[in-house]
């Protein structure tokens, strides 16, 4: 089995989790103002997006786009993947290609611990990918002690490129955020990645 098995009960399950569903777990967060570039790629990305319909289109032209501003706001202080391999611990089926994964380390040639947020783009159910990126979560803290850099939370959210939902695990602690944020309020979606990066979320 890979991420893409999971589904939030298995993946509850298989990793002895607590969940936690909270409304507005991040929305106290403040928001960050995209630049004037993003701004324009995404009046002209989302349409065309959204009229393709599929996952890539979306995760190329909208998701893609929204994390790269999110490297340049941090000053490439951070690494960014996308479509990589991370195979953590077969045994636990913890196995497969992650849709995007942001590192704290800026080194950009390979993956260094610790990995911090794990982006799973879904093509319009954002419950269908919560158990794969839960997974992916689980083997991003297993993969940062083995790397002996733990950190104390780990992130994740789940997208349509147009809406997106964000959880936190924290130990065996998983703390889903019922609500939904849009990409019409990009600068809410930028500053809750951030602070997920700053660790303060």
């Amino acid at each position: 089995m890979a991420y893409s098995n999971f589904t939030l009960g298995t993946a509850r399950e298989a990793f002895q989790l607590e969940e936690t569903d909270t409304a507005g777990l991040f929305s106290h967060i403040e928001p960050v103002a995209p630049s004037e570039l993003l701004t324009a790629v995404l009046a002209r990305n989302i349409p065309l997006a959204t009229t393709i319909g599929t996952e890539k289109a979306k995760s190329e032209m909208i998701v893609a786009d929204v994390l790269v501003e999110l490297r340049e706001q941090l000053e490439h202080r951070i690494s960014l993947f996308s479509g990589i391999d991370f195979n953590v611990d077969a045994d636990a089926d913890l196995t497969g290609v992650c849709d995007f994964l942001i590192g704290l380390s800026p080194v950009q040639f390979n993956l260094e611990a610790p990995v911090i947020v794990l982006v799973e783009a879904k093509n319009d159910n954002l419950e269908i990918g919560l158990g794969q990126c839960v997974a992916e979560m689980v083997a991003a803290q297993r993969f940062n002690a083995q790397e002996g850099n733990d950190i104390p939370r780990i992130y994740g959210a789940t997208t349509s490129g147009t809406e997106w939902r964000f959880l936190k695990l924290e130990g065996q602690k998983l703390h889903i955020d019922m609500s939904v944020y849009q990409i019409e309020r990009c600068d809410k979606v930028l500053g809750i990645l951030a602070s997920m990066v700053a660790q303060t979320a």
